[in-house]
């Protein structure tokens, strides 16, 4: 199947003070022609969604492979999305071992995970791992959309010191290079990561405006309804309900943040990291969903990365129940009664993963919807945390990939292969060709139809 090679006019905004609102596509507003090559294809999102500290593989693998296999207890909450997703077994990241250094799994997992390159081993300045597969993307497709890339996380972390055995905090809490030594600092704020799809590019005159809104308890869409309603005239009926279930949603987004800031912090145990001025870990992990749904309905970005919780992350999860830390139960030595509690946290996990599906799934695009135009990844830079294994990782691929990626399969690959070599695959398919991605060996193209 090929995609869209005519270009496409970039997608409508709407203008206001310090706002600029980007549209989803309407075909109303297309050319003739355009209208024909947006029918043919289109433009094709890759995400990476990262969980912490491995999994209990055996609440997480299933038994058979092939198409018929049985969902296990941590992806049951996957259920309605049976062929949407594929489980990858065999996969590993082999950067992430001690390779001589010790100490720093947690550290190693991140800083590994999506560049497939070791992290130098220093709490210092002089930083060092390679350049991750989403911004190589970034850097070859980035230029065709409004941000190049979007980086999102629930933990701030520290930018300086030492956080695991030696190694810079900044591996830790980072997932994207844009180079050796330049990490891509994820937002954690879900107000200031909407701030960012909807502002007009200059920080200043967005926050000013983000401060007014505030004031007057007005929507940032106040700022447009006349671009809007002047834009309207020019839609037919199907358009016309397509921006209005829009506008509708980026407003119900905007209200939930606006209620979650109401609320002060709970005391969290020490330790934990969590941004201020949002009322539950939970809370701030959906919002980052909708705005990367957002982001990719409206074409701001193809190209993203969220980390669900930092490598190490010690939190509780009181809220289904699980008092004790993440971390702590990661490292269960094989008491049953640990490794089911480390069992329900991967099964929040996916739950949350679910409803992002959800919410792809309920956006039409075409004949179709958003999860259709979607390759993402869900998984772990480490499996068995217990032992802080790099291999045989816990991870799946979901969304159709325009029609191509093979979904509704559990797949076991030849044990140890890179990590990287998935990557390059990914990267194949939306048109970022490039011949190593850290320490790949060649390609995973058994995922994709030619």
């Amino acid at each position: 199947m090929s995609f869209v090679t005519t270009p496409i006019p970039r997608r409508t905004f709407l203008r206001g003070l310090g706002t600029m609102v980007a549209l989803p596509m309407l075909n109303s507003l297309l050319p003739v022609r355009a209208r024909a090559a947006a029918v043919a294809g289109h433009p094709q999102r890759i995400a990476w969604v990262y969980v912490p500290n491995g999994a209990n593989m055996a609440d997480w693998t299933p038994a058979t492979t092939g198409t018929g296999y049985e969902l296990t207890s941590s992806l049951q909450p996957l259920a309605a999305h049976r062929n949407d997703f594929s489980i990858l077994t065999g996969l590993a990241n082999h950067q992430g071992d001690e390779l001589g250094d010790g100490g720093g799994a947690h550290a190693r997992a991140s800083a590994s995970f999506l560049t497939g390159v070791h992290p130098r081993k220093t709490a210092g300045s002089d930083i060092k791992t390679g350049i991750s597969c989403d911004q190589i993307a970034a850097q070859q497709i980035g230029e065709q959309t409004r941000l190049s890339s979007l980086e999102l996380s629930c933990d701030g972390g520290q930018r300086a010191g030492s956080c695991d055995s030696g190694y810079s905090c900044i591996y830790q809490f980072n997932l994207s290079w844009r180079s050796e030594t330049q990490p891509m600092l994820p937002e954690v704020n879900p107000r200031a990561a909407f701030e960012r799809l909807f502002g007009n590019g200059d920080p200043a005159a967005s926050f000013e405006a983000s401060m007014r809104r505030a004031r007057n308890h007005q929507s940032l869409l106040d700022y447009v309804l006349e671009d809007a309603h002047r834009l309207e005239q020019r839609l037919d009926a199907t358009d016309r309900r397509k921006l209005d279930e829009y506008l509708t949603s980026v407003r119900e987004l905007e209200r939930r943040i606006a209620r979650a800031a109401q609320f002060p912090p709970p005391a969290m145990p020490a330790g934990v990291s969590e941004p201020e001025m949002f009322e539950t870990y939970e809370q701030q992990m959906q919002l980052m969903y909708e705005v990367m749904a957002l982001a990719f309905q409206t074409d701001s970005t193809r190209i993203a990365t969220f980390i669900v919780a930092h490598d190490g992350s010690n939190r509780p999860y009181p809220n289904i129940g699980i008092r004790d830390g993440h971390h702590d139960l990661s490292h269960h030595r094989n008491d049953e009664e640990k490794k089911k509690k480390l069992a329900q946290i991967n099964r929040y996990h996916v739950a949350q993963f679910a409803r992002f599906l959800d919410r792809l799934k309920s956006i039409p695009e075409g004949d179709g919807t958003l999860l259709d135009n979607c390759v993402i990844q869900y998984g772990s830079g480490l499996s068995n945390g217990n032992a802080h294994s790099p291999e045989d990782l816990p991870i799946l691929l979901a969304g159709g990939g325009g029609g191509r990626l093979r979904t509704g399969q559990h797949l076991r690959v030849d044990d140890k292969t890179p990590l990287t070599n998935l990557y390059r695959s990914v990267l194949d398919h939306v048109g970022v060709h490039t011949e190593k991605i850290g320490d790949s060996t060649g390609k995973l193209d058994t995922m994709f139809r030619a």
